[in-house]
């Protein structure tokens, strides 16, 4: 039998993939086995989608919405979003420049591949979420890094980031809140890069505002919208996922400028034609229904994240910002000597507590690591007391 060769494209070399995923299969593998695991590795709510989605999911399927949709999503969708924009920021954005996507992470390749080629250039948040780099790579353009300093409260400069803009440049990403740091960018530093962005027309912003509704600390949360002078240049990535515990359903959008969104629509009948009908219903429901379930879920991630923060500062070698956002710690373990990945590995193999090293999400993230406090009370509290007896 002849070896088979496969010719295929060199680009499928630049893809990077995502540490928690591969976390969390060795966790279950782990429990599967009979051990005792504690999951702080992936970023999703421990709390189930609330009800009156869920059903609103059913009764769509009842109704018989089981064919394809627009492209570019439902309108009752589409205007539903436009609206809780306006009751959130108080900023109008039209219906016929967003696009509901299956997932956040669509709207990430997306702008990447509107953006990104050979010779260009695209600045992203280092440590940060791995795929902002991995579809940078795969678009062909050179992934160019700006850190997150712990020293600013996992925030970044405008002016590193301005100062980095090149005639290659095409694409910068932020993210605030961010993932996996915690951190928010103040307002001030949002002002500066849209003040700094009128100077080069050619860059368009990303802005991923996926964590918006969490946000519980010192720093408020500022949407990039807030800032109509770039509203020409700007992408913004949010959805349903995290806000409303609907990780499954697979739902996100972007907002795009008329311009781009005409290329993204043509992409999106290319890969995946359109969004679950089903899940879309669901998601009207979740924008225009009771809002109950994001203050408690707030509330819930706030409290445990406190608790995280307060308690891994009592363990010696682990140093720990309170975060600001999202549903993350990222403590500092640097005095202990050991490698990200020794940390995480140990963790999990010695003590059964799933976390993810910080180099995870980029170099920069060497001497952290990530643990969510998206699970119970009573879970974050038995792994704190676990590594409290071993560190």
């Amino acid at each position: 039998m002849n070896k088979i060769i496969y010719n295929f494209a060199n680009r499928n070399n630049n893809l990077g993939t995502e540490t928690a995923f591969t976390v969390l299969a060795k966790a279950n593998k782990l429990a599967a086995e009979g051990k005792s695991i504690i999951n702080l590795g992936i970023g999703q709510p421990d709390f189930p989608t609330p009800e009156h989605i869920v059903e609103a999911g059913i009764k769509a399927l009842r109704d018989g919405h089981h064919g394809y949709t627009q492209s570019t999503g439902i309108p009752k969708l589409r205007e539903a979003v436009s609206e809780d924009i306006f009751k959130r920021h108080n900023q109008n954005v039209s219906p016929e420049n967003i696009l509901i996507v299956p997932g956040g992470k669509v709207i990430i390749f997306f702008a990447a591949m509107l953006m990104g080629e050979k010779n260009k250039e695209i600045l992203y948040p280092n440590p940060g979420f791995p795929i902002y780099e991995s579809a940078i790579n795969y678009s062909g353009a050179k992934a160019v890094p700006y850190e997150l300093s712990e020293k600013k409260g996992f925030s970044f400069s405008a002016e590193d980031i301005l100062n980095k803009i090149n005639d290659k440049t095409s694409l910068i990403i932020i993210n605030s809140p961010a993932n996996p740091t915690g951190g928010v960018v103040p307002k001030i530093e949002l002002e500066k890069l849209a003040k700094g962005l009128e100077k080069h027309p050619n860059v368009i912003l990303m802005s991923d505002e996926i964590y918006d509704q969490f946000c519980f600390g010192s720093t408020p949360f500022t949407s990039m919208l807030s800032f109509p002078n770039i509203r020409d240049q700007l992408i913004i990535l949010n959805g349903w996922s995290k806000t409303y515990a609907m990780t499954g359903w697979r739902l996100g959008y972007g907002i795009f400028p008329t311009k781009l969104y005409e290329i993204a629509e043509k992409l999106a009948v290319n890969i995946h034609s359109c969004v679950n009908a089903s899940a879309q219903y669901a998601a009207i429901e979740a924008l225009q229904g009771s809002q109950e379930c994001v203050v408690e879920m707030n509330n819930a991630f706030k409290k445990r994240a406190y608790y995280m923060y307060k308690s891994l500062n009592d363990i010696d070698g682990f140093n720990c910002q309170e975060p600001n956002g999202a549903f993350y710690c990222f403590p500092n373990i640097k005095v202990t000597n050991k490698s990200s990945t020794i940390i995480q590995n140990e963790l999990l193999d010695n003590l059964g507590i799933a976390t993810v090293a910080g180099t995870s999400f980029g170099k920069y993230g060497e001497g952290f690591i990530r643990l969510s406090c998206a699970n119970s009370s009573e879970a974050i509290q038995e792994a704190i007391e676990r590594i409290k007896a071993v560190y």
